[in-house]
C-alpha cells in the first residue's frame, strides 16, 4: 500500500456509496457468480523504516489518541462497525468475509491479543464464510511459538514471514533488523501452532550477488513453507533507496540481473514442488487444487471486493474505489468525530478499467480471456486479436491457450509482461 494517496471525489461525510454499488453487487449474486467480499486491515507501526519501503508506516509508537500502537485496535474495530453502517445504508446485501489479511508495517508489533480482537470482531460483524483464509504478515523478529498460538486460537490460519534473504550483508543493505536464524524458528513455531506458512523474498538488492541469491532459495526450500512470494526490489521515489540512487551512493537495480534471479527462482522452486501461479508467487499443490495459493492476494486479481481498514487503507466495492485518510491521527480523529476515514473515491471509467483488467489477469497462470474486449471500441478490439499471432511468435504466450482465445504467459512472458499488456492494449 502505497504512503502516496490519489486525487480523488469527494466522499460524503457518512460514506454512503453510490447506488450503483449494492445493485451490482445484488445482480451479480443473481447471475450465479457473486462478488466475494474481504477485509484488509492495515497495521502502520514498524521498529524501522527500511530504506526501500514506500508504504504508510511509522516508527513512533504514539501518533496521537487513537492513533498509538496501545489503542490503535480500538480504531480499527470502530472502523469495522462504520462499514457495517455504510454497507447497511448503502443497500448492500451483507456478505460472509472470504478472506482477512492483517498487513502493515509489522502487524507483529501489536500483541496477539490485539491482532486476535480484530478477528473477531471481522467474525462478529460480518461472519466467515467456511473454510475463509485469515492471514498475519510476521517479522520473524516478533514472533514465537507463544504469539502464534494465540493466533491459531482466534482463527489465523497463515501467517506470511518477511524473510527477504538468508543472506546477513543482503539483509543489512535492506536494513531488515532480524537475522538468518530466526526464520526457521519463525517457520518452526508457526508450522507446530498449525498455521499455513508463506515466506517473502526480495532479489536484485544492490550487493547481491547470484550465489547469495541461490543461498536464499535453497534456505527457502529447505524449509518447506506452503507458500513462495519473491519480488524484485522496485527503488521508489522519496524513499531512502531512492535517495541513494540519485547522489550514486549504491547502484540502481540491473533489469539483467533481476531477470536471471527469477530465472533461478522459478527453476529451484518448481523443481521442489512449487508451482508458479502468479508472476511473483509459487504455492506448494500436490494434488492440483490450488489450495494453497495465498486466497486474500487473488481477490486483488480477480476484481473482487475488499474493505481496507486503517490509515491510508484502499477498499474497492464493485467498480467503486475509496481510501482513508493517509495519517493514523487524522484516520483516528475523523472516525472519533463520527465522520468517515474516507477521503477521496473513484469509479474508474470501461478504459481504465480494462487496462487494469488485461494488467492483473495476464499475471496469472490462468490468463485474460479475450472476451474482455467484446466491450471496447470496434477498433481496440480488432487491434487486440491482431496482436495475438506476434505474442505467440515472440514466445511470450502459450500457443495453443492463445488459439482458444485465452493469453496465458510464457516463462519469457512473465519476464516481459509489460510488453504483453502494450502490445494487447496498443500503446
Amino acid at each position: 500500500m502505497p504512503a502516496t494517496l490519489p486525487l480523488g471525489d469527494p466522499v460524503p461525510e457518512d460514506g454512503r456509496l453510490p447506488e450503483p454499488v449494492g445493485r451490482r453487487v445484488r445482480e451479480a449474486a443473481a447471475s450465479g457468480r457473486p462478488r466475494t467480499f474481504s477485509l484488509y486491515v492495515h497495521v502502520p507501526f514498524c521498529t524501522v523504516r527500511c530504506g526501500y519501503c514506500d508504504f504508510n508506516t511509522y516508527t513512533s509508537a504514539d501518533l496521537g489518541p487513537g492513533a498509538g500502537r496501545a489503542d490503535y485496535v480500538d480504531t480499527a474495530i470502530a472502523e469495522l462497525d462504520h462499514a457495517v453502517d455504510v454497507l447497511a445504508a448503502s443497500e448492500v446485501p451483507a456478505r460472509e468475509l472470504h478472506t482477512v489479511f492483517v498487513g502493515g508495517g509489522t502487524p507483529t508489533l501489536l500483541p496477539a491479543s490485539d491482532l486476535a480482537r480484530v478477528v473477531h470482531a471481522a467474525r462478529d460483524r460480518f461472519g466467515m464464510a467456511p473454510g475463509a483464509e485469515i492471514s498475519v504478515e510476521a517479522n520473524p523478529d516478533t514472533v514465537d511459538a507463544a504469539y502464534l498460538d494465540e493466533l491459531a486460537r482466534a482463527g489465523v490460519t497463515r501467517v506470511s514471514v518477511g524473510m527477504q534473504s538468508a543472506v546477513p550483508h543482503v539483509l543489512a543493505t535492506l536494513e531488515r533488523t532480524h537475522t538468518p536464524e530466526n526464520i526457521p524458528r519463525a517457520v518452526a513455531a508457526a508450522k507446530q501452532a498449525g498455521l499455513e506458512v508463506s515466506l517473502d523474498l526480495i532479489y536484485g538488492t544492490p550487493g547481491e550477488s547470484m550465489q547469495d541469491w541461490r543461498r536464499s532459495l535453497e534456505a527457502v526450500i529447505g524449509l518447506e513453507p506452503d507458500h513462495v512470494s519473491a519480488y524484485s526490489l522496485i527503488v521508489e521515489e522519496g524513499t531512502k533507496f531512492g535517495s541513494q540512487v540519485a547522489r550514486g551512493q549504491i547502484p540502481d537495480v540491473d533489469p539483467d540481473d533481476q531477470a536471471d534471479k527469477y530465472l533461478l527462482a522459478d527453476e529451484l522452486l518448481g523443481a521442489a514442488g512449487y508451482r508458479w501461479y502468479e508472476v511473483s508467487n509459487w504455492a506448494r499443490d500436490p494434488d492440483g487444487t490450488g489450495a494453497r495459493r495465498a486466497r486474500h492476494n487473488m481477490v486483488y486479481w480477480l476484481d473482487q471486493d475488499w474493505w481496507g481498514v486503517g490509515p491510508g487503507a484502499h477498499s474497492h466495492l464493485a467498480g467503486v474505489r475509496f481510501w482513508n485518510a493517509k495519517h493514523p491521527a487524522a484516520y483516528a480523529q475523523r472516525l472519533a468525530q463520527g465522520t468517515t476515514p474516507a477521503v477521496g473515491r473513484e469509479t474508474p471509467d470501461a478504459e481504465a478499467r480494462l487496462l487494469e483488467r488485461v494488467m492483473l489477469a495476464v499475471r496469472l497462470d490462468t490468463g485474460l480471456d479475450m472476451s474482455v474486449f467484446d466491450e471496447a471500441s470496434p477498433a481496440q478490439r480488432r487491434h487486440a486479436r491482431e496482436s495475438v499471432a506476434g505474442l505467440i511468435a515472440e514466445g511470450l504466450v502459450e500457443g495453443a491457450e492463445a488459439l482458444r482465445g485465452r493469453i496465458v504467459p510464457t516463462l519469457q512472458g512473465r519476464l516481459r509482461n509489460d510488453q504483453i499488456v502494450r502490445e494487447l492494449l496498443g500503446f
